[in-house]
């Protein structure tokens, strides 16, 4: 396994709560639409096990044209030793990166497509869209839809409906009006579902989605394929 040790060349502060730390990218390094890296911070292996503390698992936000390796995060007031590492890094500060990998590239099926994601879960579908609007082949069309309570919402020039290039954004504020927005798109038998959030939301999601016929092949999720397979084993109880 190959570590990268690489400088932080930007900070934008997306949100009162929500940032994006723009790495440079080392040479060599490349990766698709729906990909994450382990990003990990000083002193993680000085001993002789690695400090899984100062170590997670992010979607990257960017794509490669783009030029940096971009990480987009929530930090609250009260937040892990990671991330109160992390808030205090500044532009030219290193961090390590490793093993990317992707499990939600975008699928040219010539199908309807749907993002499902709670808050910062946009930060994964950012590459998917903007790699549909650089290139629309074999995709019907796209359908964000995000439940962020802040209404402080991330992306606001991306996630901006555009009839033109077949793609809408939508955001609702409560998980009831959410789930029953699931439910009216899942009236697509067809349609390809993508979700991100945590493992509650995922659950919750599958449940609805299977519940309206939807099966698992049609269901992609963030996951490694065994995670995957654990998720999407959930029976109906009829």
């Amino acid at each position: 396994m190959q570590i990268y040790w690489t400088k932080i060349n930007k900070i934008i502060e997306e949100t009162p709560e929500v940032k994006t730390y723009l790495l440079d990218c080392p040479e060599g390094v490349t990766w698709e639409e729906g990909a994450h890296i382990h990003l990990a911070l000083e002193g993680f292996n000085a001993g002789d096990k690695p400090n899984r503390s100062l170590i997670r698992h992010m979607s990257i936000s960017t794509l490669p044209h783009e030029n940096s390796i971009g990480i987009t995060t929530r930090i609250r007031e009260q937040c892990s030793l990671f991330k109160s590492i992390l808030r205090n890094l500044g532009v030219g500060d290193e961090v390590a990166i490793f093993k990317i990998h992707s499990n939600v590239p975008l699928k040219r099926e010539d199908k309807n497509v749907y993002l499902l994601s709670s808050g910062v879960g946009l930060a994964t579908f950012r590459p998917l869209v903007l790699d549909y609007f650089d290139r629309a082949d074999n995709v019907n069309q796209i359908h964000s839809l995000n439940i962020d309570s802040s209404r402080d919402y991330l992306f606001k020039s991306i996630f901006e409906s555009a009839p033109d290039k077949k793609f809408t954004s939508q955001f609702v504020d409560n998980r009831k009006d959410y789930y029953e927005e699931v439910k009216k798109l899942a009236a697509d038998k067809d349609g390809l579902f993508y979700i991100v959030g945590s493992d509650e939301f995922l659950m919750q999601n599958i449940e609805v989605l299977r519940e309206q016929g939807i099966q698992p092949e049609q269901i992609m999720l963030d996951k490694r394929e065994s995670q995957r397979s654990e998720f999407l084993s959930y029976e109906l109880t009829m």
